[in-house]
């Protein structure tokens, strides 16, 4: 199965341990975006990922893209050019200390990207699946554009389009949001969104919130996921999947967490690939949201569990127990 993925890949800066922004005297250094996370998880799995974005043609560009061709993505969808490339700070939290996230991502190198930069034939050739998110069309009109016009393209190809809907406030208002996903999401045939962006944004109400989404949209498949905050470090998760007038739950997990980035986008990897290979509707809820418990065991942002692994916590085999 080849998958295209398309977002902005980013620097990410978290200091050492618990340490606070205004204290730490060390960074930690990661790289990754919500696009480029789950080609890497769907990559690390044996599937043909290409990421498609731009980064700044000198080494700061050249290390990100390494960080991706290092689990197998293929890279000769991103282009080259621009100024900067985008970095986020985050701070871990602890107890009831949240986790914090700062932006400082205006005017990188794919936000300034422009549509007709992109050969959407050639990134489209052969592909049977294009996921995006609704971080993309946040950064910025040139964004916003590129992301509508990478996913009529793929439409017009005949390609499973999916979108996680991923609001998040500190890049776009809600009404801003809500207009653009409006357009977005009218390309995709699999949606994922929690339920507080789906009540919020789309005016979902609180009992069948999938069942009145897929009706608005069409969607062949939608997900709902869910989390329970306990404390910083400590969360309960669970989705729900509705297909053709059914809907299934999957387990839900209770997390000690390494790292909370990139939960959201290993379930997307872990539905595409599970809904990829036809996987039966309770099995690609299990399967999915194995995966996202997984990655909140590893730290950075992309989910490098195996598909063993994943598989094994699916079917309540995954015990903790040392592998000798």
């Amino acid at each position: 199965m080849k998958i295209v993925t398309l977002g902005e890949i980013m620097l990410r800066l978290t200091p050492s341990g618990y340490d606070r922004f205004v204290q730490t005297a060390s960074f930690e250094a990661h790289y990754g975006g919500a696009e480029a996370n789950v080609a890497a998880a769907l990559a690390n799995w044996g599937e043909d990922a290409l990421f498609v974005s731009k980064v700044p043609d000198h080494e700061i560009g050249q290390a990100a893209v390494d960080a991706l061709r290092a689990v197998g993505v293929d890279t000769r969808g991103v282009l080259r050019g621009g100024e900067r490339l985008g970095i986020y700070y985050a701070e871990r939290g602890a107890d009831r200390r949240a986790s914090k996230v700062i932006y400082d991502r205006a005017n990188s190198a794919f936000a300034l990207s422009r549509a007709e930069e992109y050969d959407w034939d050639k990134i489209f050739a052969g592909a049977d699946w294009f996921h995006i998110t609704g971080i993309t069309p946040a950064l910025g009109k040139n964004a916003e554009e590129v992301a509508l016009s990478a996913c009529k393209a793929a439409k017009a190809r005949g390609v499973t389009v999916s979108c996680d809907v991923n609001y998040r406030s500190k890049l776009w208002d809600k009404e801003h949001a809500a207009k653009t996903l409006e357009k977005l999401l009218g390309y995709a045939d699999v949606c994922i969104v929690n339920e507080n962006q789906a009540q919020e944004l789309f005016g979902a109400p609180e009992e069948g919130t999938a069942a009145y989404m897929a009706e608005k949209f069409g969607f062949a498949c939608i997900a709902l996921t869910y989390r329970r905050t306990i404390d910083a470090l400590h969360n309960k998760i669970w989705s729900e999947l509705f297909m053709d007038g059914q809907s299934v739950q999957s387990p839900v997990y209770s997390m000690e967490m390494i790292d909370r980035i990139g939960g959201g986008d290993a379930f997307a990897a872990g539905l595409i690939y599970a809904l990829g290979h036809k996987y039966g509707l309770q099995k690609a809820a299990g399967f999915a949201e194995a995966v996202s418990c997984l990655k909140h065991s590893i730290p950075g942002d992309v989910c490098l569990c195996s598909l063993e692994e994943a598989r094994s916590l699916a079917e309540n085999e995954g015990n903790a127990k040392v592998s000798r």
